[in-house]
C-alpha cells in the first residue's frame, strides 16, 4: 500500500511538473503577467489589447514586456505620421486646416525619433547595472515622456470650432490612440525602472 502511495505521488509529483512546463501553462503565465502589469497602466484595456499578441515573446520579462511597448508605440506613431501626411495633400483644406496639419507631421516627426531612440536605448543598454542602468533608463524615460508631450502638441494646433470636421476627427482619432499607448509604454519602463 506504501508503495503504491509512493508511485501515485510519484507520478502526480511529474504530470505538475510537465504541466508547468508546457507551452500552454507558459502562455498563461505570460497572459497573466501582460494583464498584471498593463493594471497600472493608465489605458489598461488597450495595454493589454495591444500587447497580447506578443505574449510569446514577452513571457515574464518586464524588459521585453518595456521594449515591446515600445516598439507598438513606434509603429503606430510612424502610421499615424504617414497617415497625417496623407490629410496634407487633401483638395479644399482651409489655411488653418493645411497649417495645423502641417504643424502636426512635425511634431508626430519629432515623437518618432524619439520613440526610436528610446527602443534603441532599451535595446542596446544590455545588462547595465547600478548607474549605468539609471543613465540608460533615465534616457529613455525622458524621450518617451517628450515623445508624448509631441503627440498631444500635435493635436493643440486643432483647437477651435473652425477647425471641426472630418479631417480634425480622423486625425484626433490616430493621435489619441498613439498618446494613450505611448502613456502605456511610459508606464510600464517606469515599472521595469522601479525594479531595478
Amino acid at each position: 500500500m506504501a508503495r503504491s502511495s509512493l508511485i501515485l505521488l510519484l507520478l502526480s509529483l511529474v504530470h505538475i511538473g510537465c504541466e508547468a512546463r508546457s507551452p500552454i501553462a507558459a502562455s498563461s503565465r505570460a497572459s497573466n503577467f501582460i494583464k498584471s502589469s498593463c493594471g497600472a497602466t493608465k489605458y489598461p484595456a488597450l495595454c493589454v489589447q495591444s500587447l497580447a499578441a506578443f505574449a510569446p515573446s514577452i513571457q515574464q520579462s518586464p524588459r521585453q514586456l518595456s521594449q515591446t511597448a515600445l516598439s507598438v508605440s513606434l509603429e503606430r506613431a510612424r502610421s499615424s505620421q504617414a497617415f497625417v501626411s496623407k490629410m496634407k495633400k487633401f483638395r479644399g483644406l482651409k489655411k488653418r486646416e493645411y497649417e495645423a496639419i502641417k504643424d502636426c507631421i512635425e511634431e508626430m516627426s519629432e515623437g518618432v525619433d524619439r520613440l526610436s531612440k528610446s527602443v534603441q536605448e532599451l535595446k542596446h543598454m544590455g545588462q547595465a547595472k547600478g548607474q549605468d542602468f539609471l543613465w540608460h533608463i533615465s534616457n529613455v524615460e525622458t524621450w518617451v515622456s517628450a515623445a508624448l508631450t509631441d503627440e498631444n502638441t500635435c493635436f493643440d494646433g486643432f483647437a477651435g470650432k473652425a477647425l471641426d470636421g472630418k479631417i480634425k476627427a480622423s486625425i484626433r482619432g490616430r493621435v489619441l490612440n498613439v498618446a494613450q499607448v505611448t502613456s502605456n509604454a511610459l508606464s510600464l519602463v517606469n515599472q521595469f525602472a522601479s525594479k531595478y
